[in-house]
């Protein structure tokens, strides 16, 4: 498996001898632009967990924003506070952007971690990208 570089300019970089921030010596400093994360069988025991303290610490919000978007394909911050009844963790009703998003947050690690595990169970490991 070969390392190459696109852009501008085009090339491979030498087996053996040249490494990916070859770039750096003339002068500019390269910057990652990706995570790369590897799943495997050995970590669905963890990932499951994970998912589990998601849906713990969503409680009913889960219930309540997986028949938001099961409806809407999008959402703005006002429209979903308005229609949906999210409860902040005290019992609550959320009223504002800050509290959503504390909500938002763990209901996207959810859907990852869902797909993560069921691309685990489907193909026995997952590798994906992720940008920075």
């Amino acid at each position: 498996m070969g390392r190459y570089y696109d852009g501008d300019i085009e090339g491979k970089f030498w087996l053996g001898v040249q490494n990916s921030t070859d770039a750096d010596f003339f002068g500019v400093e390269g910057e990652p632009r990706f995570y790369n994360y590897y799943f495997e069988k050995k970590h669905l025991p963890k990932v499951q967990s994970c998912i589990g303290d998601c849906i713990r610490i969503l409680g009913n919000n889960k219930k309540i924003l997986d028949n938001f978007f099961e409806k809407n394909d999008g959402y703005t911050d006002n429209k979903l506070i308005k229609l949906a009844t999210l409860k902040n963790s005290d019992g609550s009703k959320v009223s504002n952007v800050k509290q959503l998003n504390a909500i938002l947050k763990w209901y996207a690690r959810y859907e990852l971690g869902k797909k993560i595990h069921d691309c685990i169970k489907k193909n026995g490991s997952c590798d994906f990208d992720a940008e920075l």
